[in-house]
């Protein structure tokens, strides 16, 4: 009797072995989106996205011979768990690659764990440029590939001469909107006709920021807005332009946090004719996209849209895998290496191309909101290359990133030296 319990003990301990080895003969991938508090309306789609790119990269055998396995965390919105979270996952769990983040200041919390234990992360989300981490691949806009694109919308096509630029009380609006500022002022518009406002996340009360906004106009001057107001705060913003009769042939507004996401939780009937600016959109008529549309409203039910975040996580991704194929290994400075150059086709017809200062090459696109809620596309151009550094402030214009040749994220061109960088947070 000692002696059969003695053996099933003994063959429960083998077959844990085998399990924990079973286990671990995966590669890991951490999912690492807010799936609660105010970036929940953005980020849960984005987790859901990795969820599914990762079960058809399994249906085709997964990556090096091995399946995939996610691990999926919620920071909640909390800018700082976001750095505990990316720590977790890579020294508990053990991740190969995380994928995630939505906000700049959260991307901020990530980037100092991901240096120190020399992981990589793909960021997703549009940003104000202005750094360039060896461990971090941007995959959404940098501000030449959105905020001044729009910009130029709003000039050139919209005939805009008073500017406000409202946005979300964090690094990403403030940042851009210095760019955004210097680059107006570059082009003749005066200081007195450039408003700018932030708010907190979740700030509801809209009333007196639109009353300042309509002010601007009351010379006859024509107002457009740019807002870079992120999270659940939009729903209040919006809903304020509708109750004052404010419609978007009086004040256009170009949103760069704005997509099919957001407005599927909005009523979007006093929206129509507002504009977004992105690198994709839902309504683009291409062979890839509708695609790609079909397969996730097959999985995620006809209601469930795709987005430009989606998109970059779509691109990102599947650079990785090949990436770590071409690699033949998921070392993070092997798979590092074998990223730059790579090149995925987008979603609306082009080549995305991962650049030696870890951004992509982007098409740009401007979207005008339709009565069904989605954008219809008005302008779009070819492949623009990301800078992480922007040539419209003093303290950036003479920096270059190349990590390829020059291994700096941070190269001064007039002095040839690489400048130290350090992580804010």
């Amino acid at each position: 009797m000692s002696y059969i319990k003695s053996a099933l003990v003994g063959a429960l301990a083998v077959a844990g072995v085998a399990q924990t080895a079973a286990a671990q003969d995966t590669v890991k991938v951490g999912v690492l989106h807010s799936l609660s508090g105010t970036m929940a309306i953005s980020e849960t789609t984005l987790k859901d996205t990795m969820l599914m790119l990762i079960d058809e990269q399994n249906a085709k055998g997964g990556v090096l011979g091995k399946q995939i396995e996610a691990v999926v965390v919620d920071p909640e919105s909390d800018w700082p768990k976001f750095g505990e979270k990316a720590r977790e996952l890579i020294v508990k769990d053990n991740v190969d690659v995380i994928f995630g983040a939505w906000t700049s200041v959260s991307r901020k919390h990530v980037l100092p764990v991901v240096e120190e234990l020399n992981s990589l992360m793909f960021y997703p989300v549009q940003y104000e440029g202005e750094e360039s981490s060896r461990n971090v691949f941007y995959t959404g806009a940098a501000p030449n590939q959105q905020a001044i694109p729009a910009t130029d919308y709003f000039l050139d096509k919209l005939g805009v001469q008073k500017f406000a630029l409202l946005g979300t009380d964090y690094v990403y609006p403030q940042t851009t909107n210095a760019i955004l500022e210097a680059y107006l002022k570059s082009k003749g518009v005066p200081a007195s006709d450039i408003y700018v406002s932030y708010t907190p996340f979740g700030h509801s009360d809209w009333d007196s920021i639109v009353e300042d906004v309509i002010e601007m106009g009351a010379d006859g001057s024509k107002v457009g807005v740019i807002s870079t107001i992120n999270g659940d705060a939009n729903i209040g913003f919006y809903e304020t332009l509708a109750m004052k009769g404010i419609m978007p042939f009086d004040i256009p507004v170009v949103a760069f946090s704005v997509g099919e996401e957001e407005l599927s939780m909005l009523d979007t009937a006093d929206l129509v004719g507002h504009l977004a600016a992105w690198n994709y959109f839902q309504s683009a008529e291409t062979p890839a996209n509708q695609e790609w549309v079909r397969k996730w409203k097959d999985r995620m039910g006809l209601a469930r849209v795709t987005n430009d975040p989606m998109e970059a996580h779509y691109i990102g991704f599947n650079m990785w895998v090949n990436a770590v194929e071409q690699a033949g290994t998921t070392d993070t400075d092997a798979v590092r290496k074998a990223m730059y150059g790579q090149r995925f086709p987008n979603l609306i017809g082009g080549q995305a191309i991962m650049l030696p200062n870890h951004h992509l090459a982007k098409p740009v696109l401007i979207g005008e909101i339709n009565e069904r809620g989605q954008f219809d596309i008005v302008s779009q151009t070819s492949e623009v290359q990301g800078d992480a550094w922007t040539d419209f402030l003093p303290a950036s214009k003479n920096l270059k990133s190349d990590w390829q040749t020059l291994g700096c994220g941070k190269f001064d061109v007039i002095s040839n030296t690489c400048v130290q960088i350090k992580s804010d947070y």
